[in-house]
């Protein structure tokens, strides 16, 4: 099989009648499979794909493994040459796969690409995960072409052509099977949030190159899981972002960044605080103690990742902090950071 489309489902019937009829009508040919991978769902999803979608191939889990290792599972009981990690909560368009798997054809350097995100309410705006493709700041901190924290832009056609990003999003990640192997996967201890920046690092730090290919357009719900404001939300990136940091960073910066970030993590745990938010606020606290706590149980994935890499230098990253220029420089757009 050329491609295999994966759609990660937990208890998610209601998402599945929403957004499958889309994913099957543009999905199809002799070399591409659709494929439900289901994490241990508890409410009918299994017997409403069964009956409704007899097509789609079904690989059912024993049990939640989240995001990260609920992929992994799947995407090793698939035989592709491309796999695609589609969110449940996502719209499809016409030959938006076909795009993309002759993108990748004609460009064997790249292993993996995402199409242009928009918002499924607003389908003239961007959506935050992911948008045009996704970078990340001096001291870590992932931002978009069509979002910078939480200004999200309205697609006029400015980022049409396609890019060398850093990250692509887990929410439509289309990606070599052979370098998905080759780089570990995703990985299954930061459960969700952050893993595909983390997958992404590895692949270009290993000298793969990471794509968006807005020829190819999908709309995007987004927290279809966890809302932009939900504590368990705020921990999982928080801690996940930490964890990332750690593994990745090179040895002549991996000190500072972290030193940086906990400037950062305590200012926005304290903006946190002033809005009255306590939850949001012990939830960024919790992050860094976990990290602290676990770090070095990351030593030996740090170790493997430094042995491996071949580039550590990103030029298309942004060599400051989105931070302070969105709020100190009023710096909002992915065109004020170039």
């Amino acid at each position: 099989m050329k491609t295999a489309v994966i759609i990660l489902n937990w208890n998610g019937r209601k998402m599945m009648e929403t957004y499958l009829p889309s994913v099957c009508k543009y999905t199809q040919g002799d070399d591409v499979q659709v494929v439900v991978a289901d994490n241990g769902s508890t409410d009918d999803s299994i017997e409403f794909l069964q009956r409704e979608y007899p097509q789609v191939a079904l690989i059912q889990l024993d049990q939640n493994y989240g995001f990260a290792e609920g992929y992994n599972k799947a995407i090793a009981q698939v035989d592709a040459e491309y796999v695609v990690l589609l969110n449940s909560d996502v719209e499809v368009t016409e030959h938006w796969h076909t795009v993309l798997t002759e993108y990748m054809d004609a460009h064997p350097a790249v292993a993996a690409c995402q199409p242009k995100i928009l918002a499924f309410y607003d389908k003239t705006k961007f959506e935050h995960a992911g948008a045009a493709g996704g970078f990340i700041d001096k001291y870590r901190f992932p931002y978009c072409r069509g979002r910078v924290l939480g200004k999200v832009e309205e697609d006029r056609g400015q980022y049409d052509q396609p890019i060398q990003i850093f990250w692509a999003t887990g929410a439509a990640l289309f990606i070599r099977k052979k370098a998905y192997d080759e780089v570990g996967g995703l990985d299954g201890t930061f459960f969700a949030h952050m893993e595909e920046i983390d997958l992404c690092w590895r692949l270009n730090s290993r000298g793969y190159q990471v794509m968006c290919v807005p020829q190819s357009k999908v709309y995007h719900l987004g927290g279809g899981t966890l809302n932009v404001d939900n504590p368990r939300k705020t921990y999982l990136n928080f801690r996940n972002n930490l964890l990332m940091i750690y593994k990745n960073e090179t040895e002549e910066r991996v000190g500072s960044v972290l030193r940086a970030r906990k400037f950062f993590d305590n200012l926005a745990a304290l903006m946190y605080l002033m809005k009255g938010d306590k939850e949001n606020f012990s939830a960024v606290r919790k992050a860094r103690k976990e990290f602290h706590s676990i770090q070095h149980q990351y030593d030996d994935k740090r170790a493997e990742n430094m042995k491996l890499q071949q580039v550590t230098q990103f030029p298309f990253n942004y060599d400051g902090s989105i931070v302070w220029g969105y709020y100190a420089f009023n710096k909002k757009l992915y065109t004020d950071l170039k």
